[in-house]
Formats: C-alpha cells, structure tokens, sequence
C-alpha cells in the first residue's frame, strides 16, 4: 500500500520549514553581533527546563538544551508557517500575517507563561526586532510558497 500526500500539504511544510530556517538564521546571527537582540532561544531553553522540572525530571544543560531548544523552534515554526497553505492564492499576505501574529506573540506571551520578558521585549528596539524576524519568517515561507505553486 502505497500513501500519497497531496502536493499542497508537501508544499506548505516545505514553505513553512523555509521559513522557520530563516528565521533561525537571522536569530542566531543577529543575536551574536547586536546587543539589543532578541533572545528567543533563552525563552526555548527556558520552556524545557520548566517542562522537565514539572515532571520531576533533571532538565538537560548546556549543547544538549541548546539543540532541544532549536530543534524545537525549527519544528514548531516550520508547522505554524506551513500554514501559509490555507490561503494558497496570497501567500504573501498570508505569510505577512503569520509572522506579524507570531512576532506579536513572542513579545506579550513569555512574560505570562512565566519565561521571562526581557528576551523579547528588553527594549524597543529588541521587541521591533522579535516582530520583523518573525515578519521575515513568513514572507519566506509565503515567497516559497507562491514559487512552489507555479
């Protein structure tokens, strides 16, 4: 038996898996050269370590959270922007939107989720910074998008 996957589901991960990268790659560069940027894998190593805690469980450190931490980021992203496939005829808009609901996110929510505020939102320039990231993110993953449709 052989399982076949509709081309716009593989077209939509693939997109949005693009935009995830891109957003990794602007984060992890940015964040070594640029004082004020956001540090959105803290708020990553932060989540497990909490998760772990919870269950009672001795949380991983250093290489080995850093890599849980951005595996997690790159899977989460990669499916959320991947959802640039439901409004397969502007996936440029709908990339836009992604990301600007993503970046608002990443800016309000750690600080309620008990993360902390000051990845995200340290300074004005820091939560501009998290928003546009996220904002390239989408548009990424909707330009994929609308190449791949052709």
């Amino acid at each position: 038996m052989s399982v076949s996957v509709h081309p716009l589901i593989s077209q939509s991960l693939g997109s949005g898996l693009a935009g995830a990268v891109a957003l990794n790659v602007l984060h992890e560069t940015v964040r070594q050269l640029v004082p004020d940027a956001p540090r959105v894998d803290l708020l990553g190593k932060r989540g497990i370590v909490k998760g772990y805690e919870a269950v009672g469980a001795k949380p991983p450190r250093n290489e080995k959270l850093y890599g849980m931490a951005l595996a997690g980021d790159l899977i989460s992203n990669g499916l959320y922007y991947g959802l640039v496939g439901l409004n397969p005829k502007q996936p440029l808009l709908t990339g836009l939107a992604l990301g600007a609901l993503a970046g608002i996110g990443a800016v309000t929510l750690p600080g309620p989720l008990g993360l902390g505020e000051k990845p995200t939102k340290r300074t004005t320039a820091t939560a501009a910074m998290t928003v546009g990231w996220y904002v390239v993110g989408g548009l990424v993953a909707g330009a994929i998008f609308k190449r791949l449709r052709l």
